[in-house]
């Protein structure tokens, strides 16, 4: 069985799905320390044809808090969230799937719960849902009791419990990980790296990759979305 962990990421890029694609179970790593400037509350869309950071208000971001623990600030929600959409909808209106994809979007920022980690893994799998991805989805990495260990020893141990014998990571994280420590496991370390994939925006003159994939599914229709999933090797 094919295993890949991830911190929940809000409205992640193109590739995030790539890696979700790529398995057979993905989980959620919740329970490890927050990154302040990463993607857990934010990310990029294109407005006026350049990058646009939307950044999730949270109420507490010290990097020593766990990413499950971490909430949004409910004082200053209502406010952002009226102007996000209001930016979702002047941006891309036009867009050719705009009709579909609103939805989704304002259904994940309606505030079920106040934590970041439940918006990102809302997100997550709502655009799963969507482009008929099926991996299942371990929504809370806390089950495997593990929070002791640190990094690769942690990631083993999961792939362990797991029965997992390919662990597969994305590939900014090649410096991290061991192939021989995995394999002393009898566990396959792989990591995955997203081949050039454009699609028409606005303007044609100039493509902006790695935004959220909020803007990839603006542009193209459910099929086109899957299929692109597998344009990835791994190493």
């Amino acid at each position: 069985m094919k295993i890949a962990i991830m911190q929940p990421y809000l409205f992640p890029y193109f590739g995030y799905f790539q890696l979700i694609n790529s398995v057979d179970k993905f989980i959620i790593y919740d329970d490890v320390n927050f990154i302040k400037q990463g993607w857990i509350n934010r990310n990029n869309i294109l407005v006026n044809d350049l990058p646009y950071l939307f950044t999730v208000p949270l109420s507490n971001q010290s990097s020593f808090d766990k990413i499950n623990n971490i909430k949004i600030d409910q004082s200053l929600y209502d406010r952002w969230l009226k102007k996000f959409l209001k930016t979702i909808e002047q941006t891309y209106s036009k867009a050719v799937f705009f009709e579909q994809v609103y939805p989704i979007i304002s259904n994940v920022f309606t505030l079920e719960q106040d934590n970041i980690s439940s918006m990102g893994t809302k997100s997550l799998k709502l655009v799963c849902d969507y482009i008929g991805l099926s991996t299942k989805i371990e929504e809370n990495s806390t089950i495997y009791k593990n929070e002791h260990l640190t990094a690769q020893s942690r990631v083993i141990d999961i792939c362990l419990i797991e029965k997992a014998n390919h662990y597969i990571n994305p590939i900014g994280g090649i410096e991290l990980y061991c192939k021989d420590a995995f394999l002393e496991h009898e566990i396959i370390l792989s990591f995955i790296k997203t081949k050039s994939v454009k699609y028409k925006q606005f303007n044609n003159s100039n493509f902006w990759p790695n935004l959220s994939i909020i803007d990839m599914l603006m542009f193209n229709d459910k099929l086109t979305v899957k299929n692109l999933l597998n344009e990835y090797e791994l190493i």
